[in-house]
């Protein structure tokens, strides 16, 4: 390889040699972008950070429709060849992450603009480098929550090729260390980002605010409740675990975080629509933007995803058949509330187990929480201004009991005009359809031809926004003891139409359920478990437990001629059948396994306990 390089050095030598026009050799590239023109162009630059806010990692976020369906909100209903997700435990790799790649690029590129970027004014220097430290912060915050402690690199690395690579094994920071870490590279760059006050895509000092916001609580529930269980996850060399006495400090940072949010004039909670579930399901709309505070956007012919496409009710499908992946769980839509204040349990058996008719589909659902239409479509609603056609079958009254029938085909009617099983399912064991008796709603994007292949949606998804900020207030309050605490739950609340001071004793249960329902499928209810501790007692592997295993409520319109129920509705709980295997997370999933590689690698990295 020196050679032929030598030669061509030598060849293009001799061609020069031989050339007068020295304007010629002066001229710049027209195809290759040198560092110091990178580093010198803002649009050039904002190129390239594009790209870094693109690669800000999630879990189960970002529209990821597959993992929306691996916890207890809902199961997997699109095609059969991905119905793993039915039946899959927890892994000990389950959501590693472990880029330093990303690390040493964002490293790479604060060095270049202190090096290079000599015509760039001041301030435009430091608002490009508190955007990168911000995604390194973000960066080091998934990391953290996922692995514990991990190696603090902010700066680049360089093997000497003098076949020594310990310099570049460094051991895993502690825990603890990695929060301190983000708090304080937050707190440092928030002057610095004043030049995106008015944006929700790029970070401003509110951005960095709101992840302290939530990266102080997780750091402060570890210290508190890993503590507190019997014998707590940790290493000697504390790169798992967090002292106890630290919690305060951390629940004082996340309350004083999210207090500075509050009071910000530029964000709060959307109640721009009188429909409390139509207003929820709007307040992720890009023209309702107080409540979000940060997003990843996406535009039709720039770039755009397929969530409607993925995920839109089956009847309204524009032009694929694949759809309908996600059904939302019983369990998750007895979580919301009625508004009375009674436990959302839905009602469709007495106490002696007899099924309760209803004069109309809906009416089970009549009086709940406002989220629960705002993130879920359920029998006798509408979509897109269309009612949805969700009916299991009929029941017949036959021998002193229901028998239940189901269509062959989905839209067929039974008998004249009664609907045998709607055009939406649900219906047990198929693809592309419930099979649950719920669909998605939040995310689902409403707009003209978003389901379709050739236009896709663009709506965009939040990263942030101010429902999670008040509850992060209110869960850090309660934490402190203060009695305040709970007037951050109520706001949340009667956004979703509950009446004023609905919660007088507030509970961690409370907050937590809140957390639930307000939160569903934006990436929260996985950590929120694990930082709580309580994750493998939610998802504990019973066949018989309604957060371990996915079950579905099945809507019948009764078919009894001479009986006051008849045309009724009454409603079946079911395990649908492609649900296999309850969720099982073990002790081990508290912490993600560092690849074996990776360790192989590096002999000063500790593994994670249970690894």
């Amino acid at each position: 390889m020196k050679y032929f390089i030598y030669s061509i050095v030598t060849v293009v030598s001799l061609l020069l040699t031989s050339c007068n026009h020295d304007a010629w050799l002066e001229r710049e590239s027209q195809e290759n972008i040198t560092d110091e023109q990178l580093w010198n162009d803002p649009d050039l630059i904002l190129a390239n950070l594009a790209n870094y806010y693109d690669r800000i990692p999630y879990l189960h976020g970002v529209f990821n429709t597959g993992g929306m369906t691996e916890l207890d909100d809902a199961m997997w209903s699109g095609h059969f060849d991905q119905n793993s997700k039915n039946n899959f435990q927890f892994g000990d790799d389950y959501g590693r992450y472990w880029d330093y790649d990303f690390i040493r690029h964002l490293n790479l590129s604060l060095e270049k603009l202190d090096e290079l970027g000599t015509k760039l004014s001041a301030e435009q220097k430091a608002l490009f480098k508190g955007e990168i430290r911000f995604i390194r912060a973000y960066v080091y915050f998934e990391l953290v929550k996922r692995m514990g402690g991990v190696p603090l690199v902010t700066e680049t690395m360089e093997y000497n090729f003098n076949g020594d690579p310990t310099p570049l094994q460094l051991p895993r920071a502690k825990e603890y260390e990695v929060y301190d870490f983000i708090y304080e590279e937050l707190e440092a760059i928030k002057e610095d980002l004043g030049g995106n006050v008015d944006s929700r895509t790029r970070a401003n000092a509110m951005t960095a605010t709101a992840l302290q916001s939530r990266a102080m609580l997780y750091a402060a529930s570890i210290a508190k409740y890993n503590n507190l269980l019997g014998s707590p996850i940790q290493t000697t060399g504390g790169e798992v675990g967090i002292p106890g006495t630290m919690a305060n400090d951390y629940y004082t940072k996340s309350l004083n975080a999210s207090k500075a949010l509050i009071s910000n004039g530029a964000y709060g909670l959307y109640n721009g629509n009188t429909d409390k579930g139509a207003n929820f399901y709007d307040m992720l709309n890009k023209k309702n933007s107080d409540e979000v505070i940060f997003a990843k956007d996406f535009q039709t012919g720039v770039k755009v995803h397929r969530f409607a496409y993925d995920n839109i009710v089956k009847s309204l499908t524009e032009d694929n058949e694949s759809s309908s992946s996600i059904s939302p769980s019983l369990s998750l839509v007895e979580s919301f509330d009625y508004l009375d204040g009674s436990k959302g349990t839905l009602r469709y058996q007495d106490e002696a187990g007899n099924y309760i008719p209803y004069e109309n589909i809906s009416d089970i659902f009549a009086n709940k929480d406002g989220r629960l239409y705002g993130t879920v479509v359920y029998p006798g609603t509408t979509f897109k201004g269309q009612s949805v056609s969700i009916q299991a079958g009929v029941a017949l009254w036959t021998s002193g009991a229901y028998q239940f029938s189901t269509a062959g085909e989905l839209g067929k009617n039974y008998s004249g005009d009664i609907l045998w099983t709607g055009f939406d399912g649900p219906r047990d064991n198929a693809q592309d359809v419930s099979n649950t008796g719920f669909y998605i709603r939040k995310f689902v994007s409403d707009a003209s031809a978003a389901s379709t292949r050739g236009t896709s949606a663009e709506n965009w998804w939040p990263y942030f926004r101010m429902g999670e900020i008040y509850l992060n207030a209110a869960e850090a309050a309660f934490e402190l003891g203060q009695a305040d605490a709970v007037s951050y739950v109520n706001k949340v609340r009667e956004r979703a139409g509950f009446p004023a001071n609905s919660i007088t004793n507030l509970t961690n249960d409370i907050i937590r359920n809140e957390r639930r329902v307000e939160l569903a499928f934006e990436d929260h209810r996985y950590f929120d478990l694990k930082r709580w501790r309580i994750a493998h007692t939610v998802w504990n592997g019973s066949e018989s437990d309604q957060n371990a295993v996915v079950y579905g409520l099945y809507p019948y319109q009764i078919v009894r001629p001479g009986h006051e129920d008849n045309g009724k509705f009454i409603f079946r709980k079911i395990r649908p059948t492609r649900f296999y295997q309850a969720r099982y997370f073990r002790m081990a999933n508290y912490y993600s396994s560092i690849n074996q590689t990776v360790l192989n690698n590096n002999p000063k990295l500790v593994k994670n306990p249970y690894q």
